[in-house]
């Protein structure tokens, strides 16, 4: 088991339970899928998930470690936030890939040079990007896969993707998919909130409703 998250509640003020008592166990090289009805909080426990989410309660636990023992900012080195909607900031491709880089905790690290990030780049289907292209002018597709290929990039253990391949074409959408399964396949574990039916790269599908989560037989 790489990680647990036991009894996980949560209620906005003056609401009912969005979370009540939520419990998800997720192994090393494996992919999960979480559906449900809209609103029924499938982003919510993503960001529970990334202690993005203040006053939540329960247990959390990753590679062994509680959360309580691992400050946010290293926990989130580990597992990473993947938003449903890309956002490219004003400035060019090279820019926003290497955004991450520009954060205090990751301070220490070397960034990314042109030769990787045009590697990478290449990798994923976008051989016809280049790192100075204006990143506010991609297409939609395109800044799908920047934006995902950017949280690749900085190497976390676990991905938490909010429907990733949400209005996407066919093609942009099996470009996602065939990057999320390398990263499976790399040794990555994957949590995925999907509003489409699940594919084959899901090792086991959950559903998410009134504040329960069940398991998809």
């Amino acid at each position: 088991m790489l990680f647990l998250a036991e009894d996980l509640r949560f209620a906005p003020p003056g609401c009912g339970p969005v979370l009540d008592g939520v419990r998800l166990v997720l192994n090393p090289r494996e992919l999960v899928d979480i559906t449900g009805p809209s609103g029924s909080g499938k982003t919510t426990l993503l960001r529970a998930l990334a202690r993005l989410l203040p006053g939540v309660t329960g247990t959390l636990v990753f590679a062994g470690a509680p959360a309580s023992e691992v400050v946010p900012g290293e926990w989130r080195r580990h597992i990473a936030l993947l938003p449903q909607r890309a956002t490219m900031r004003s400035g060019c491709v090279r820019h926003n890939l290497s955004l991450p880089w520009n954060l205090r905790v990751r301070g220490a690290e070397t960034r990314p040079t042109d030769a990787l990030l045009r590697e990478a780049l290449d990798g994923v289907g976008l051989a016809e990007i280049e790192l100075d292209r204006d990143a506010t002018k991609l297409s939609v597709g395109q800044a799908a896969r920047i934006s995902l290929l950017r949280v690749m990039l900085t190497a976390p253990d676990i991905l938490l993707l909010d429907e990733p391949d949400a209005n996407l074409d066919d093609a942009s959408a099996e470009q996602v998919r065939a990057m999320i399964e390398r990263f499976v396949d790399g040794g990555g574990s994957v949590v995925r909130v999907r509003h489409l039916r699940s594919d084959d790269l899901a090792a086991r599908r959950y559903r998410l409703a009134d504040g329960h989560l069940s398991e998809v037989l």
